[in-house]
C-alpha cells in the first residue's frame, strides 16, 4: 500500500545556546520512514524546563547543531517502515525521551535523547524508531498525552524507581509547583501516600490541595520550611522527598531516617555546597534522576488509565506561536503544562 506524506513539512530548528530568539520555522520535504521507523503526524508538544536548558546552552547532555527541539509530543501514526510490527497507521502515540532505554538502569548506549542529540517533536511530522513509541491512554487528548514523556515519567521514576518505592502510609514531600511536582502530587496520592507540597505562590496553595496535597507550605512566608515539614510529621520527617528546585540542604533536613531523596535538578541553576553530615545524619539515599525508561512509561500509563488521571494544562499556543509559548513558560511559572498545538 502506497502512502503519501504531507508536504511540505514545517519544523522548528535551533542551535543550543541561541535562546528562544534562535528558534526558526522552516519548511522541508518529508522522508518516508526507514527500517523499524514510524512517521508520526504530531498534534501537540509540551514544554518543560529541559527545553529552556537546551535553548540556553545549559543542557547536561549533548545537543546536535540545528536540532528540532522538544522531547515531549503526541500524535498519530501516518506511515510505518519495513519491519514495524507493534503500531499501524491511525494509532495514537507518544514517545520516550530516551528512545533506546528500554528497562533497568540507564546505560551509556541509552543516552541519545529527543530534542537533544536526536531531532525532537516540535515539527509537523516526526520520524521515530518503533521501539520509542508508547500508546496514548484512551481517555487522554493529544495535548494531555504530550505532557507525559518528561515530567510524568520523571515523577513516576522518583516515586517508584528506587527499591520498593513508596508504600501506602508513607509521607512524600515535593518541592515547588512545576510540572514534575504536580504529577508527584497526583501519583503519590494514588499510591496511598500522604503528600506535602511547597510553593512560593499563595494562589497555588488551594490548587495544590485540590490536586491532592494534604499539606502545603509556602516557602516565601516560611523560609525554614523544613521545620514545618517536621512539625507536620510529628518530628519524624518525610519518607520521600522529590527535590525539583535544587534545595538539597532543606530537603535533607526534612527527611526521615533512612529516607530517600529523588533529585530532579535545580531551577535556579545554582548548586550550593552541601555538608555531607546532613546525608549521614539521616542515613539518606540520594538519587539523581534522568527521566525514566520505556518500561516505566508503560507502567505509568497503566496507573493513569486505571485511575483516569488527567494532567494539568495551563495554556495552549498554536504552532506558529512557539516562540511566544517558550517566553510564556519562561516568564510566568505556569501552574500546569504549556502546550503547543500542531494542526
Amino acid at each position: 500500500m502506497s502512502v503519501t506524506l504531507p508536504r511540505p513539512v514545517r519544523s522548528y530548528h535551533v542551535t543550543s545556546g541561541d535562546g528562544i530568539e534562535g528558534l526558526s520555522l522552516r519548511s522541508h520535504e518529508p522522508r518516508m520512514p526507514g527500517i523499524g521507523e514510524v512517521a508520526i503526524a504530531v498534534h501537540a508538544v509540551s514544554l518543560s524546563f529541559r527545553e529552556l536548558l537546551v535553548l540556553r546552552g545549559q543542557y547536561v547532555l549533548p545537543v546536535k547543531p540545528d536540532v528540532i527541539p522538544a522531547s515531549d509530543g503526541a500524535g498519530q501514526v501516518v506511515a510505518v517502515g519495513p519491519g514495524v510490527e507493534r503500531v499501524r497507521p491511525g494509532d495514537r502515540v507518544t514517545a520516550t525521551l530516551f528512545p533506546h532505554w528500554r528497562d533497568g538502569p540507564l546505560q551509556p548506549s541509552d543516552l541519545p535523547q529527543l530534542g537533544g542529540s536526536l531531532d525532537g517533536m516540535l515539527t509537523e511530522l516526526a520520524i521515530l524508531p518503533e521501539q520509542a513509541l508508547v500508546p496514548i491512554p484512551e481517555h487522554l487528548s493529544y495535548a494531555e498525552a504530550a505532557t507525559l514523556p518528561c515530567a510524568a515519567v520523571t515523577a513516576w521514576n522518583a516515586l517508584t524507581g528506587d527499591g520498593p518505592g513508596i508504600q501506602p502510609g508513607h509521607t512524600v514531600l515535593t518541592t515547588g509547583s512545576g510540572g514534575v511536582s504536580l504529577f508527584v502530587v497526583q501519583l503519590a496520592k494514588l499510591l496511598g501516600a500522604k503528600v506535602i507540597a511547597t510553593t512560593g505562590r499563595a494562589e497555588n496553595e488551594r490548587r495544590l490541595r485540590d490536586l491532592g496535597a494534604d499539606e502545603v507550605v509556602n516557602y516565601r512566608t516560611v523560609p525554614d520550611w523544613h521545620t514545618t515539614v517536621r512539625d507536620i510529621t510529628g518530628g519524624r520527617g518525610a519518607d520521600w522527598v522529590v527535590d525539583t528546585a535544587g534545595t538539597l540542604e532543606q530537603s535533607l533536613k526534612s527527611l526521615a531516617i533512612n529516607g530517600h531523596v529523588a533529585f530532579v535538578g535545580s531551577l535556579s541553576g545554582d548548586w550550593p555546597p552541601l555538608d555531607p553530615r546532613l546525608v549521614f545524619g539521616v542515613a539518606a539515599t540520594i538519587r539523581a534522576l534522568a527521566v525514566g525508561s520505556y518500561a516505566q512509561f508503560i507502567r505509568l500509563n497503566e496507573i493513569i488509565t486505571a485511575h483516569q488521571l488527567r494532567p494539568v494544562i495551563d495554556r495552549v499556543f498554536p504552532f506558529e506561536e512557539a516562540g511566544a509559548a517558550f517566553r510564556y513558560y519562561e516568564s510566568t511559572s505556569p501552574f500546569g503544562k504549556v502546550i503547543i498545538e500542531v494542526r
